[in-house]
């Protein structure tokens, strides 16, 4: 569905400086002329990278439309260089930022998965603080904002805490690869000070999440918690009653872009003089 871009080439972008440099691999669609809409972006679950289904099939929408799309691979994912081991939300966060700086489009729709929906809620704040990018929407896929603090620490097996304390990670079995998820010390610590769900978030744009309610891996519950910190925003919650957490198949996917046209539609009304 992404046409040309099946076979583009990545750019990279060196994020950091000294030891913590690190490429970031990013493929960018450019607008076609003349289209004004916003920039989707993707953001990426943990783990995930920008050639799953979901960003592949959110590039094939910006194809069709003529919409400009940036995706990235976090460091430690995908294409990019650096170790996962080294992971954080802050540094994730300022590669995802960095590659919208650098891209600089005037209003973008942010696509977060997972992961990327606490990335995107964190992106939201810092563009309103720095200003130059103004967040024309939101569509958040089975969000899963302050995952560390709020799912991981509080289930943490006896076992678990012991190898946080002498190894500094601890590992778990994944349903989605042979390879186990590691959660470092790092990882965990680093999550505190990334918290949204300890106060009002103010997007300042409309926020659409699509959430499974079969989701073995962030509850649905969690959905419904992140929309009572999310008073001042138009908000729409959708949820999918036998959707996993990946939410992937053919009618997941057609949600998800029915998903993004409506924040689109959204963002171009309210660019329209009254």
């Amino acid at each position: 569905m992404s046409d040309q871009m099946s076979n583009a080439q990545p750019q990279f972008l060196t994020v950091g400086e000294g030891e913590a440099a690190r490429e970031i691999a990013m493929l960018v669609r450019p607008a076609q002329a003349g289209n004004g809409a916003p920039a989707l972006v993707w953001l990426s679950g943990y783990r995930s990278d920008m050639s799953g289904t979901k960003a592949v099939e959110l590039d094939g929408l910006a194809a069709e439309l003529g919409l400009a799309c940036i995706r990235l691979d976090y460091s430690g994912h995908g294409l990019s260089g650096g170790s996962f081991g080294d992971g954080t939300i802050s540094r994730w966060l300022e590669e995802a930022l960095a590659v919208i700086r650098h891209v600089a489009p005037d209003r973008v729709i942010l696509v977060g998965s997972s992961m990327g929906g606490w990335i995107a809620l964190r992106l939201a704040q810092e563009l309103a603080r720095q200003g130059g990018v103004t967040l024309a929407g939101m569509v958040l896929i089975a969000p899963a904002p302050d995952f560390t603090s709020e799912l991981i620490e509080p289930n943490l097996k006896a076992k678990e805490r012991k190898s946080l304390a002498e190894r500094g990670y601890f590992e778990e079995r994944s349903q989605y690869s042979p390879e186990p998820n590691i959660y470092t010390r790092a990882l965990i610590e680093d999550g505190r000070k990334n918290r949204v769900l300890d106060g009002i978030i103010e997007t300042g744009c409309p926020v659409h999440i699509l959430q499974g309610m079969k989701d073995a891996d962030v509850p649905h519950a969690h959905a419904m918690k992140l929309v009572e910190h999310l008073p001042a925003d138009d908000v729409v919650l959708t949820f999918i009653r036998d959707g996993d957490h990946r939410l992937s198949r053919p009618g997941d996917i057609a949600l998800l872009l029915s998903a993004v046209k409506g924040i689109i539609r959204s963002s171009t009304n309210r660019q329209m003089p009254v």
